[in-house]
């Protein structure tokens, strides 16, 4: 029975190798020249003037949130490119992938729409 299980703890143990052995390497192989600027709290030159742990504005999450989601659309669309160029060389159903797809994209237009009114998008 540990025949079975014996080439997935060879993989766990060479994946805990590779992230756990570099960095050990370069801990005890790398230089160490600690100085008064780089065990400062922060290495951007002037003093910290607020907390590091301010609140950010919802905002903020709504146009990354927007981002990952048009950029989730791009990813989507690459692959439906190529096989609607088979599709058609094939005279399949290539009408219908074609609609199925502008659908998909008239539903993301209708919500990019609704968070472009809704004000969203306005930075102040």
């Amino acid at each position: 029975m540990l025949d079975n299980y014996l080439p997935v703890l060879l993989f766990v143990f060479i994946g805990l190798a590779f992230g756990v052995v570099p960095f050990f390497l370069g801990k005890t192989l790398g230089p160490n020249r600690p100085g008064a600027g780089k065990m400062a709290a922060y290495e951007c030159g002037f003093d910290a003037f607020e907390d590091a742990r301010m609140k950010f504005d919802v905002r903020y999450y709504l146009i990354a949130i927007l981002f990952i989601l048009f950029d989730l659309e791009i990813a989507f669309l690459f692959p439906w490119a190529v096989v609607f160029k088979d599709f058609i060389a094939a005279g399949a159903a290539a009408w219908f992938l074609f609609g199925s797809v502008m659908v998909f994209l008239a539903i993301l237009v209708i919500g990019y729409i609704v968070e472009w009114k809704n004000g969203a998008l306005d930075w102040e």
